[in-house]
C-alpha cells in the first residue's frame, strides 16, 4: 500500500516535468546509436569543436530513452520518467525498511528521498544513475547482514553503471567507505563501529575488485573510467558556469529541508543517545560535502540520508505485524493508488504544450520556413532542443558541457554571453550568421545596436537575428 502511495506521488511530482533542455540531445543520442548500431566518439552536433573527442559515457541510458519515444512518442517518454521516479521512491523506502527494520518508519525515510530527488527528477541518465545507487546500497546491506553472496552481484551492476551514467564513481566512493569500516571495531561514547566478520570482508573485497575490472567494460575503456576525476579536476568553467553545479543555497526552500533533516540526525542521537555507526557518518559527511558544494548532489544526500534517519526513527512507531495486516483494505488502497497515477498522467496534448512553452518552437519553425543557412550561434540551454528538432543546422553549443571545455569554446561563449569580451571577435571567428537567442538574454539587447545584425523574427521565448551583408559602394 505504502508502495502504491509512493508511485502516487511520483507521477504527480513528475507529471509537468517532461521537458529538460539535455532531455533532446540525449533522445537524438539514442535514436542515432540505436539506427547506426555504432556508438560516436567523437562530437557529431556542434560545428564549434571540430569534431573533438567525445567520450559516450551514457549512451546506454540515451538508448533506453530513444526505446521509450520510439514505443510511444512523448507519452512513451513521460512514463519512463513516472516509472524510473517510481523505482527510486520505492527503492528508497525498501532500502530504509532493510537497514531500519521498520517499514511504518521507513515511509519518512522514502518521503526524504522524493524531497531530496525533486531537484533531479527529469528525462536524464541521472536517472538510472541514482536508482543504481540504491541498488547498491541494499545489496551491500543485504551482503553484510544476511549473506555475503549478494555482494557478487556488484561487478554486473557496475558493468551497467558505468555505460549509464557517470555517478558509478560515486559508487565507488560509497563501496570504499563501507570497506575502510570494516576494519574497525571500537565504542568511542555514541560512535561504534563493528568490524565485519573476515569471510565476508573477503568477499567484498573480491567483488569491488571484479567490479573495478567492470568498468573497463565500456566503448572508450580507461578515459571513460577516469572522466568524473577530469570533471572535477579539469572543468573549471563548466562547475563555475552551469547553475546545477552551483553550491547549494542554504537560504531557499531545498537548502532549509538539508539543514532540517542535518538537525533532526543530531538531535535523535544526542538526545536518544542513539548510536551512530561509522559507516553512517562518513556517508552523511560524504553526502554532506556533495550537496553543499554542488546543488544537484543533494538527491545524492537524500539516498545517504534517508536509510540512517529511519534507522534513528524505528523505535519512535510500531514495527510491521504481517499478521494483522488486511488483505482487502490494502487491495482497494493498491486499486486506488494505480487509479489515480493512471488519471493524473498527462496527456499527450499536455506534453506536446509543455514541449512548445518551454522549447524555440516558433523560432525554429522561422529558421525552417525561410530558409536561413550558415553557421548558427544559440544559446546554452537551447542546444539540446536544436540538435533534435533541427539537426540539419549544427549547434555551436549545447548540455555536453564537458566536450566545449575540452575544446575551449565553453570559455570563448561564457565571456561571450556575459558580455566580457567584443561580440564582434567570436561571431567573425567562427563566420556565424544567424543568432537564435533567449529574448531575455544580455546579448539580445547588444546586438541590435551592432550595425550588420537586425533581428528577423522575435516572440516572447526566442529572437533570431541575422548579418546583414555589408552594402557596395
Amino acid at each position: 500500500m505504502i508502495a502504491g502511495l509512493l508511485v502516487v506521488l511520483a507521477f504527480l511530482t513528475v507529471r509537468a516535468r517532461f521537458n529538460d533542455p539535455d532531455m533532446w540531445w540525449h533522445l537524438k543520442m539514442g535514436e542515432i546509436i540505436w539506427t547506426t548500431h555504432a556508438i560516436p566518439t567523437t562530437d557529431i552536433f556542434s560545428f564549434t569543436t571540430h569534431h573533438h573527442a567525445w567520450i559516450p559515457h551514457e549512451w546506454l541510458s540515451q538508448v533506453a530513452i530513444y526505446l521509450a519515444y520510439k514505443w510511444g512518442g512523448y507519452s512513451g517518454l513521460m512514463l519512463w520518467l513516472c516509472l524510473f521516479a517510481s523505482a527510486i521512491f520505492i527503492g528508497g523506502y525498501i532500502l530504509c525498511t532493510l537497514y531500519s527494520g521498520n517499514a511504518k518508519v521507513s515511509f519518512l525515510g522514502a518521503l526524504v528521498v522524493f524531497v531530496f530527488a525533486t531537484v533531479g527528477l527529469s528525462i536524464r541518465p541521472q536517472m538510472i544513475g541514482y536508482l543504481l545507487l540504491i541498488f547498491e546500497l541494499i545489496l551491500i546491506h543485504l551482503g553484510r547482514t544476511r549473506n555475503g553472496r549478494w555482494f557478487w552481484w556488484l561487478p554486473p551492476l557496475f558493468a551497467v553503471w558505468i555505460n549509464c551514467h557517470g555517478s558509478f564513481f560515486l559508487g565507488f566512493i560509497v563501496a570504499g567507505i563501507f570497506l575502510f569500516s570494516s576494519f574497525f571495531h571500537f565504542r568511542m561514547g555514541l560512535l561504534v563501529s563493528e568490524r565485519w566478520h573476515s569471510r565476508s570482508r573477503k568477499i567484498f573485497i573480491y567483488a569491488l575488485i571484479l567490479s573495478a575490472a567492470a568498468l573497463f567494460l565500456n566503448p572508450v575503456g580507461a578515459r571513460q573510467v577516469f572522466l568524473p576525476l577530469d570533471f572535477l579536476l579539469h572543468q573549471h568553467v563548466n562547475l563555475s558556469s552551469v547553475r546545477e553545479w552551483q553550491p547549494l543555497q542554504l537560504d531557499g526552500q531545498r537548502g532549509v529541508i538539508f539543514l532540517v533533516v542535518l538537525a533532526c540526525g543530531f538531535l535523535l542521537v544526542i538526545m536518544r543517545k542513539s548510536e551512530l555507526h561509522m559507516d553512517e557518518l562518513l556517508l552523511l559527511g560524504a553526502g554532506i560535502w556533495l550537496a553543499g558544494s554542488h546543488d544537484r548532489m543533494v538527491f545524492v544526500f537524500g539516498i545517504l540520508a534517508a536509510p540512517i534517519l529511519s534507522r534513528l526513527l524505528s523505535a519512535s512507531w510500531d514495527g510491521y505485524d504481517p499478521e494483522t495486516d488486511r488483505v482487502w483494505p490494502n487491495a482497494v488502497m493498491i486499486a486506488l493508488s494505480l487509479l489515480v497515477a493512471f488519471l493524473a498522467f498527462p496527456s499527450p496534448g499536455n506534453l506536446a504544450a509543455q514541449a512548445e512553452e518551454k522549447n524555440p518552437v516558433g523560432a525554429v519553425n522561422f529558421i525552417k520556413t525561410h530558409h536561413l543557412s550558415g553557421p548558427m550561434l544559440n544559446d546554452y540551454t537551447n542546444g539540446g532542443y536544436l540538435i533534435w528538432a533541427m539537426p540539419e543546422h549544427p549547434v555551436f553549443i549545447d548540455g555536453r558541457a564537458e566536450v566545449f571545455e575540452w575544446s575551449g569554446v565553453l570559455q570563448e561563449f561564457s565571456s561571450w554571453a556575459t558580455l566580457q569580451t567584443d561580440p564582434n571577435i567570436l561571431l567573425d571567428k567562427y563566420g556565424v550568421q544567424f543568432c537564435l537567442l533567449e529574448a531575455n538574454a544580455p546579448m539580445s539587447y547588444v546586438l541590435p545596436l551592432l550595425h550588420n545584425w537586425k533581428s528577423v523574427y522575435s516572440d516572447d521565448r526566442s529572437i533570431v537575428f541575422v548579418r546583414i551583408a555589408p552594402s557596395t559602394p
